[in-house]
């Protein structure tokens, strides 16, 4: 890490820290190593967790996933300044993580928080993985989105992830979003949160591809007019078709359906999550 790196850490991070603790320069400074796996562990968290069933400790457990070294300095220097939280490891990717879980239970934490998407790693197999190294007291994934793209959060909502939230995200917001997901919550920032209906219109489109492959990308259209109530008229005006258009694909979708009218059509598609 570069001198370049350290003075943006400082910049992004420094007010996080409290009174008469370390500068964040200087802390980030003594974690040069921050590409080896568990670097910059907690010291106040060094002892075995409760999940051995030995020593408990009181503080809330997190360990970190990201490739960026900087981001990591980051992190860890903010987190020596919270009381209540400690930085049991971290890890450049998700294999590595899993590993270094594996071979150390005491760094296993409450929250996982990673950028799994930057590693090459899906929630899915992260989620999957940590699940059987931690059976009795599952480990909780809150992601951290770069990208923050629409496909990026269902990603990782679809995989049983506790929370997304942003890179960017101020630090107080970041903290009460690992707090709440360690108690069983689930978070999602501002601009995810803004963006859920959109989220769930994607889930019932893919609901209605599944459920129905036999159907045209436009008869699918019509069949989710015709589950919110539409008649013909109404979905030719919506979707700019003509009239004797909308009911050449009514007949189409009755046929492939196998239905006999439209009160079956429309269970039939609410039933998989269309029309909602």
């Amino acid at each position: 890490m570069n001198e370049l790196d350290l003075r943006q850490v400082e910049r992004r991070y420094g007010g996080a820290t409290g009174a008469g603790s370390a500068h964040p320069l200087d802390s980030a400074r003594r974690c040069r190593r921050g590409d080896e796996i568990g670097s910059g562990i907690n010291p106040r968290c060094s002892q075995p967790s409760a999940r051995d069933g030995r020593d408990h400790c009181t503080c809330l457990r997190v360990f970190l996933v990201d490739k960026y070294p900087a981001f990591r300095a980051g992190i860890r220097v903010g987190m020596e300044s919270v009381p209540d939280m400690d930085l049991t490891g971290e890890a450049p990717t998700g294999e590595q993580a899993l590993r270094a879980l594996e071979d150390d239970p005491r760094l296993r934490p409450d929250v996982v928080l990673a950028d799994l998407q930057s590693s090459g790693m899906t929630e899915s197999v992260f989620l999957r993985a940590a699940g059987e190294l931690s059976v009795s007291s599952p480990m909780r994934l809150l992601v951290l989105s770069g990208e923050g793209t629409d496909d990026s959060v269902i990603t990782a909502m679809s995989a049983g992830a506790h929370g997304v939230i942003g890179k960017t995200a101020p630090w107080d917001e970041l903290m009460r979003a690992i707090r709440l997901v360690a108690a069983g919550g689930a978070v999602f920032g501002p601009v995810v949160a803004a963006r859920m209906p959109v989220y769930f219109s994607a889930v019932r489109e893919v609901c209605g591809q599944s459920a129905f492959p036999e159907l045209t990308a436009r008869e699918r259209e019509v069949l989710d007019l015709l589950a919110r109530g539409h008649g013909n008229r109404e979905i030719a005006r919506r979707l700019v078709l003509s009239e004797k258009t909308v009911r050449n694909h009514v007949t189409h979708i009755f046929a492939k359906l196998q239905v006999h009218d439209r009160a079956m059509a429309v269970a039939r598609a609410r039933s998989a999550g269309m029309g909602q």
